[in-house]
Order: structure tokens, then C-alpha cells, then sequence
């Protein structure tokens, strides 16, 4: 099992050009099912091979995730990267069947991605001090995340050669190093070339190639924990609460949607494969719709008072 565990993690790297926290994170959920599967067999069995696993075993495994309560969406990832690893050994000639594909993905909630109020985002970002190269980096980065939608991994992957400010439009390397354009407002481009003006002379090299858009302290590429940090500092000022750099893509997409941008640009934007990841934005905007009218309509409630009185609901 390890020896096939290696060389998934290779073919991510090498040949799907995976992120090195995607592989991190694929390597940890296989390594834990081999970890169960290893405990939970007999202890004169040395060694599990790929095709010692059945559907049994994997069911399993989830079950002790669900006891050790493991959040649904959390099985439902790990059952996502058993599959894909047995449809590698497919495709390598290891294997002929998975054992995956008979076990069901369990039934996920139907939770609605937090958005912040196009005020709160405005605040988010105002708030916001100017005094320092960290403070003008901070803006300059919340900027961006709002103004493009771009994933954290894509945020600290951007060299400054990939930020066209002139144009207003960035290069993006996405999930499988897939580039897409997007275009970045100019309140966003003016709040980068503000941060790079500020930078000392020895972190702006002559030339671009691989300096990165947005540094640290050291004045090294920021990670995304680093960036967690940031926008969670940002936000604490909220009356919603902290938020994570996530919140801001959602944000993004829901307020392009709210303005009455079409699901297929947007779906370009924020870099999804399938139409049906977008799609979960337009239940944001029509629960937000409700809201607003339930709030603001005279004649709108379902349910409560009228004139003043205890009422059923209409």
C-alpha cells in the first residue's frame, strides 16, 4: 500500500500538477485509511495491498470517521480521494475494479456559503490602515481577494509579472495549474501599486520572474495560514465576526450575481469545472432576495402580526 500511495503522490505532482497542499492533503487522508486498515486487521497480517480492499473496509473506515465525529463533509472528501487513488491504479494497470465505487457518499447538509453585505465588505477594506508596509500590504490583499474572487492558493502563487495593473487584468494559476485572466479593479490595482512603491529597494528586483505579488515580513511568499491570519485580523471588527479569505470569494461571486452578471461568467471567474459548483450562488442570492423583501415589504410577512395584533400565518 505505501509503495502505491508513493506513486499516486507522484502523478499529483508530476502529471496533474497539484498543489503542494492538495498533495499534502491527499497523502494524509490515504495515510489514515492505511493507518485504520492496518488496526483493524488481524495481527499476523504484515502488509495490506490495494486489492485487499473491499468495499467492507472502506465502509468501515468512514463509520469510524463518523464515530470519531468527523464532519459529513469531511467523509465525504476522504471517500472522494480513496476513489480517486483506486481509479490511478486503474489507469496504471494495477487494478481492474475499485472497491470505491460501490460505496454511497454520504448525504451532505445543504449549508449555504456565508456572504458579507456589500457595506461590511466596504468596511472590511476601509478599515484598513495605510501607515506601513505591512498595513498597505494587508489592504492591497483584501483588495484583491474581493475585487477577483481568486482562491488563497492562487492569491500566494501570483508573481508580480502575472498582475497586468496598466490593463487591469491578472493571470491565474488554478487547480491542475490551469491559467485563466481575470480582470482586478482599480481600486484593487491602485492598492497594489501603493504596497510595491512602499517595498524596500532589496525586495524589488529588477526583474520579475518569480518574485512574488505579495511577501511577508522577510520578505519571502506569504502562505495561505499567513493569509488566514490577515483576513481574520481584518475582520474581527465585524458585527458578523471573523471571516476567511473564503468568505470573500463567495462574496465576490454573490455581489457580481446580485448586480445581474451571468452564471457562466461568473463560473469563468472564480475558475469551476462544472457549472453545478456555481450554482449554489443563485440559492444565496434568492435567500438574500427574501430577506430583503420579508424585511422591507409592508405586506410581506408569512407569518405573526397584523395591525398590531397576533396573527396566524397568510
Amino acid at each position: 500500500m505505501d509503495d502505491a500511495i508513493r506513486a499516486f503522490v507522484t502523478f499529483l505532482t508530476v502529471e496533474r500538477g497539484a498543489s503542494p497542499e492538495t498533495v499534502r492533503a491527499y497523502q494524509s487522508d490515504l495515510r489514515q485509511f492505511h493507518a485504520f486498515l492496518k488496526q483493524s486487521s488481524q495481527p499476523d497480517r504484515r502488509a495490506w495491498h490495494p486489492d485487499d480492499v473491499d468495499a467492507h473496509a472502506i465502509r468501515g473506515f468512514l463509520a469510524f470517521l463518523d464515530r470519531s465525529g468527523e464532519k459529513k463533509s469531511s467523509l465525504a472528501r476522504k471517500l472522494a480521494v480513496i476513489r480517486a487513488f483506486y481509479r490511478f491504479l486503474i489507469r496504471d494497470g494495477s487494478l481492474r475494479t475499485s472497491p470505491a465505487a460501490e460505496v454511497r457518499t454520504p448525504k451532505l447538509p445543504q449549508v449555504l456559503p456565508r456572504v458579507l453585505t456589500k457595506d461590511d465588505a466596504g468596511a472590511l477594506i476601509d478599515a484598513c490602515e495605510t501607515d506601513g508596509i505591512l498595513a498597505l500590504r494587508n489592504r492591497a490583499l483584501l483588495e484583491t481577494l474581493y475585487s477577483t474572487g481568486i482562491r488563497v492558493s492562487e492569491l500566494i502563487g501570483l508573481n508580480r509579472e502575472d498582475l497586468d495593473l496598466d490593463s487591469g487584468m491578472i493571470r491565474v494559476r488554478g487547480k491542475g495549474r490551469k491559467e485563466r485572466l481575470v480582470p482586478i479593479g482599480m481600486l484593487a490595482s491602485s492598492a497594489v501599486s501603493d504596497y510595491w512603491a512602499a517595498l524596500p529597494k532589496h525586495a524589488r528586483p529588477a526583474r520579475t520572474g518569480e518574485a512574488p505579488a505579495f511577501l511577508n515580513a522577510r520578505h519571502r511568499r506569504l502562505t495561505a495560514r499567513s493569509v488566514e491570519r490577515i483576513v481574520a485580523a481584518a475582520s474581527n471588527g465585524l458585527a458578523s465576526g471573523p471571516i476567511t479569505p473564503h468568505t470573500l470569494r463567495h462574496s465576490f461571486a454573490t455581489h457580481l450575481l446580485d448586480e445581474g452578471a451571468d452564471l457562466r461568467a461568473i463560473q469563468e471567474l472564480l475558475g469551476h469545472a462544472s457549472l453545478d459548483t456555481t450554482q449554489k450562488y443563485t440559492h444565496v442570492a434568492l435567500d438574500r432576495l427574501l430577506s430583503v423583501y420579508d424585511h422591507a415589504h409592508p405586506r410581506a410577512k408569512r407569518a405573526g402580526r397584523r395591525d398590531g395584533q397576533p396573527g396566524s400565518p397568510r
